[in-house]
């Protein structure tokens, strides 16, 4: 995924993403940052990035990283978020960029699922920095990841 089809996928599938301001930053096989700016339309009545839009971010850091993983396997998986925690540090104000760096852990899991036929969980970690490079925030993610069987075909 680039940042055309970042966009194109925020537009049609989670269009409250792309207002509050998620930019795909960078995307590799070994992680993904997802960068926000605080501004107007995502603050909260403190004058700082309003919480929910920071797991946002921290969210698409590590799902749009195992997505990836998942279109690279060529098999198919059904994934779904079943647990978040998060820790606030600092007050969330300027560009920050939440990052997982957890790529190798997500295709491990996959071909686990795979292997197994057996759902597998994995907790991520999304890492939140300010422009200073400061931690604000740090939130956990537990996914589930379940092979699915492929489609048979009727002759």
């Amino acid at each position: 995924m680039n940042r055309l089809l970042f966009n194109l996928f925020v537009w049609t599938k989670v269009p409250i993403a792309k207002i509050a301001g998620l930019r795909l930053r960078q995307l590799d096989d070994a992680g993904c940052q997802i960068q926000v700016t605080h501004g107007w339309l995502n603050q909260n009545p403190f004058k700082s990035m309003f919480w929910a839009v920071e797991g946002m971010a921290a969210e698409f850091s590590t799902g749009i990283l195992a997505d990836r993983h998942i279109r690279r396997s060529g098999s198919r998986y059904a994934m779904l978020v079943v647990a978040m925690s998060a820790r606030f540090t600092k007050k969330a104000v300027g560009t920050l960029v939440f990052r997982c760096d957890q790529g190798e852990a997500i295709a491990e899991v996959l071909r686990l699922a795979r292997d197994t036929g057996e759902p597998q969980v994995l907790q991520l970690r999304s890492v939140g920095t300010d422009e200073s490079g400061e931690q604000v925030a740090e939130f956990f993610f537990t996914w589930s990841f379940k092979a699915r069987l492929p489609v048979a075909t009727s002759r």
